[in-house]
């Protein structure tokens, strides 16, 4: 990475909010001087140069990033993560953010995060996994205990979970998972997991490998409609900090799960560098992993960037040089909240190609609207995704942020638009108990 003097070119992989987030941050530090992104959407061609480049071509990548020289790329999904895009960009000479393919197979492989949370004694659900769908089905009916989990064990948008509340719904997702492979190969092997209770956080964390730095937390909201009903979706909506994970869990999980999983990582041969995803449930029996991610989750990175305060390309370039324990990173008491604006019919079908107007009416102070799936088409903003808008405000409380969120919500409109009302509602009634 360049020094102090020298500005930066950086180049952003990715389409969605979570990296509209990540540009809007790396933005405002001093050491950048121009952002690219590749592919991008419609609303992050105000913020970054566009480059119509697959986010999953890795050879069409590293090309893109020699011809612009660009100084740094960040490699935010998934996929691209676990194909080993970080580790053609690392030999072909150049500073990224983002884990190697060996370590991005925490998120790759549920199989895989299952057995190292095993070996290594880090607290989960109790787990059995299957390569043939009777096997699970009759797995199910011994057990017969409701509602439970199954995993498709890899890579699904972050929806290859489902749970069933009896018998017949766990064959038939048996069925669509295994046999109809609505996931595709990531549904060749399943994880059946027990259904744990409690309230979920969600914490993401710097770490160089050795040192782990955990953001401040948040709390996704996955099912489609209001009072967590409906089908779960890639999230429709968060909210920062979660007002559940106190001090003392924050030290229980350092603990017991945060770095004995950098630990486990090394043990492997297989240290991950860059941002993990701790998806956590506090049971009466303590804080126990239900996933990794092995970057940014998404929506979360839309409440978590907005309060850090630190220069971001400092603490990627701490993370490259593995001096992360020396980087005091900062972060604004401030709340946040965000509330998704998805097209009508997802997380199924839904149409692309609508109008979005109002957004000029949005831009009052701690309002940010990231764009997850928008194009540009006829000089016009249209839909052009699932989740299409990130309604965020930062407020003084969370009361303030939220109120400001769907204020702003209000003012936006395209034909069809969904989102839930009822976004941090649970937050709000857990800091009242």
């Amino acid at each position: 990475m360049k020094g102090y003097g020298d500005k930066m070119k950086v180049l952003v992989v990715g389409g969605g909010g979570r990296e509209h987030a990540l540009i809007k941050k790396i933005k405002e530090s001093k050491r950048v001087d121009s952002i690219a992104c590749c592919p991008g959407n419609g609303g992050i061609s105000y913020d970054a140069q566009c480059y119509n480049v697959s986010a999953t071509d890795i050879d069409a990548v590293v090309n893109l990033a020699k011809e612009i020289k660009a100084d740094f790329v960040v490699v935010a999904p998934d996929d691209p993560l676990v194909a080993g895009m970080v580790d053609a960009l690392n030999n072909a000479g150049f500073a990224t953010f983002g884990p190697n393919a060996a370590a991005a197979i925490i998120e790759g492989s549920k199989v895989f995060s299952k057995n190292l949370m095993l070996k290594y004694n880090i607290p989960t659900a109790e787990y059995k996994v299957f390569d043939k769908a009777e096997d699970v089905i009759e797995y199910i009916k011994e057990k017969n205990e409701f509602p439970t989990v199954i995993k498709a064990d890899g890579l699904a948008l972050g929806k290859g979970v489902i749970i069933p509340e009896n018998l017949d719904e766990a064959v038939a997702g048996v069925k669509e998972i295994m046999e109809d492979k609505i996931f595709g190969a990531s549904g060749n092997n399943v994880v059946v997991e027990e259904f744990l209770t409690g309230p979920e956080v969600s914490v993401l964390a710097f770490t160089d490998g050795k040192c782990v730095k955990p953001m401040v937390s948040s709390m996704d909201h996955k099912r489609a409609l209001d009072g967590d009903k409906g089908l779960n979706t890639g999230g429709m909506g968060t909210v920062s900090p979660n007002p559940y994970y106190t001090d003392e869990i924050a030290a229980e999980c350092m603990e017991k799960i945060f770095m004995p999983t950098i630990n486990a990582m090394n043990s492997e041969g297989r240290t991950f560098k860059g941002c993990l995803y701790f998806g956590l449930m506090l049971t009466p029996k303590g804080p126990k992993v239900i996933e990794y991610n092995c970057r940014f989750g998404d929506p979360e990175t839309q409440v978590v960037l907005p309060r850090l305060k630190t220069d971001i390309m400092d603490i990627f370039d701490a993370i490259n040089n593995e001096t992360l324990s020396q980087l005091d990173i900062e972060w604004s008491d401030e709340a946040c909240a965000c509330v998704i604006m998805a097209s009508g019919g997802y997380p199924k079908s839904y149409p692309k190609g609508i109008e979005i107007t109002g957004l000029e009416n949005c831009q009052t102070s701690g309002v940010t609207v990231y764009h997850a799936g928008t194009a540009i088409k006829d000089n016009k903003l249209v839909t052009s995704g699932g989740r299409v808008l990130g309604v965020t405000a930062l407020g003084n409380s969370l009361e303030e942020a939220l109120d400001k969120s769907y204020s702003a919500v209000e003012r936006i409109h395209f034909d069809g638009a969904h989102y839930r009302k009822d976004i941090g509602k649970r937050a709000l009634a857990a800091k009242k108990i």
